[in-house]
């Protein structure tokens, strides 16, 4: 794993970090920019972002004996993420493979009018995902969009940690957050 790890962090520092002046989702100013989906939806990035989070997500599901049913969180961000895990798992260990859905920002505004898009029911356990967390206010969104349609979030799984609150704010409401990386490992810091 240790090969893969370093060719997605070459990867992500290639095309998703960016540094100068930025306003962030939370409104917060930064010198870091991140913007994961260009590497998650990059069909190599994917692939290695698949085997990295299945390696972490397996290794949390079977330390703690869960039984997991699927895996996502809030469009746009965890799509890519979510489908690689779940892609992976299912092509490495059918017998455990996760479904994936999708959390929209908001309830949709015709048809069924659901927030949560995929293979998700009522009594579901699952794996939220973000694709970098600052504050941890749309992870905590997608989580309380779960709860509310009847789910139970075990775990988090986050590409990017910025190690700005966002894992404490969410390990505050009882979730545990896995991270592949954080702002010091992905910038030797």
């Amino acid at each position: 794993m240790l090969q893969v790890a370093s060719a997605l962090k070459k990867l992500l520092l290639k095309k998703s970090v960016r540094t100068g002046t930025f306003t962030l989702a939370s409104g917060n100013q930064s010198d870091l920019y991140i913007d994961c989906r260009v590497t998650a939806l990059d069909p190599f990035g994917a692939g290695l972002i698949g085997d990295l989070g299945w390696h972490a997500v397996r290794s949390k599901i079977h330390s703690e004996q869960l039984q997991i049913d699927a895996i996502g969180g809030m469009t746009l961000g965890a799509d890519p993420i979510s489908l690689a895990v779940g892609m992976t798992s299912a092509m490495k260990n059918p017998d455990e493979a996760l479904q994936v859905f999708t959390v929209r920002k908001e309830p949709k505004g015709h048809g069924a009018g659901k927030q949560i898009e995929g293979n998700f029911h009522a009594g579901s356990t699952v794996i939220v995902v973000d694709d970098v967390i600052t504050t941890g206010g749309s992870t905590l969104k997608a989580i309380d969009a779960i709860e509310r349609e009847g789910g139970k979030v075990a775990f988090a799984l986050v590409l990017v940690d910025r190690e700005e609150g966002g894992r404490q704010a969410i390990e505050a409401r009882g979730i545990h957050v896995i991270s592949l990386f954080t702002r010091s490992s992905l910038l030797d810091e």
